[in-house]
């Protein structure tokens, strides 16, 4: 992860101060949050809870509605701090800090049979920065997978390396059935790849593309299709196709290798604004649409 300036630290804040980013499974991976070392703290007792959503104004957890959590918080005057944790892909430390806050309400959770309840967190202060860089970051590349879209990535060793992928040499999978390819470029959208045979048939086919990155080092298996192909001057035994990535299924943490690229070579762009995470379109570069 690299290193943010504190006017980076502060554009985040500005820019999605009161956006709410929901804890399931997918962002829980993407920020690397450890569940089980989170917790409330109330006159100097630690409570076990669950993040269900948080912004850097705020915070919506659940919590036992059975203990006697909420006579303390009572007792306290609603005042509480509450404790995120998280994996750093390259320290053996996780990463924990408390924020302080003031309950605002309660609220029965309905699927847990009276068990569980929500509790509403005003933050009384700025979030840490570790909190605004790991949310930030998040919130951004779901903004710019789609309003950057159009921009493709050229692989190099460079911008390999600050992707973090390991190696152009992959496979696709089209129909289930396993090929090697070599990706030439890569956008949030989309992808495309060099093959080896007669691919004016796989026009049209679902596949799945597999990408392997450092930091965190994982696999991941992209869901799309192959939209267009083109032949490869000089070869007659290759072709170029093209992949459309499935804009619902496009995992959070590639948004952030390709953000992160994006951001730092080409820079912000001044028209972008705040949005909660969602899912990336298809992309285009070079004057055509990807179909990609």
């Amino acid at each position: 992860m690299a290193i943010l300036t504190s006017q980076q630290i502060s554009k985040y804040y500005d820019a999605y101060r009161t956006i709410d980013v929901t804890f399931t499974k997918e962002v829980i991976k993407s920020t690397a949050l450890l569940p089980q070392q989170v917790c409330l703290k109330c006159l100097g007792e630690q409570w076990p809870c669950v993040i269900y959503s948080t912004s850097f104004s705020g915070a919506k957890i659940l919590a036992s509605a059975k203990s006697a959590l909420g006579e303390r918080v009572k007792r306290a005057n609603n005042m509480v701090s509450l404790r995120f944790c998280f994996k750093i892909s390259d320290k053996t430390d996780p990463r924990a800090f408390f924020v302080a806050g003031k309950v605002t309400g309660f609220a029965p959770y309905a699927q847990s049979n009276g068990d569980l309840q929500f509790i509403n967190i005003q933050y009384t202060q700025q979030p840490p920065d570790d909190l605004i860089e790991i949310l930030g970051r998040l919130l951004e590349a779901n903004v710019n997978s789609t309003r950057r879209r159009d921009e493709r990535i050229l692989l190099t060793a460079d911008s390999m390396r600050r992707i973090c992928l390991q190696s152009k040499d992959t496979f696709v999978f089209i129909q289930g059935v396993p090929r090697k390819c070599i990706i030439r470029d890569l956008s949030f959208g989309g992808a495309k790849v060099i093959v080896v045979g007669l691919a004016k048939f796989l026009v049209g086919k679902e596949c799945l593309l597999r990408l392997e990155f450092d930091e965190p080092r994982e696999a991941l298996d992209i869901k799309g299709k192959v939209v267009r192909y083109e032949d490869v001057e000089g070869r007659k035994d290759l072709a170029a196709v093209a992949i459309q990535f499935d804009e619902q299924q496009v995992p959070m943490n590639y948004k952030i290798h390709v953000n992160d690229y994006v951001v730092q070579i080409r820079g912000p762009r001044t028209e972008e604004g705040p949005q909660a995470p969602g899912g990336t379109p298809g992309s285009k570069g070079g004057g055509e649409t990807d179909g990609r």
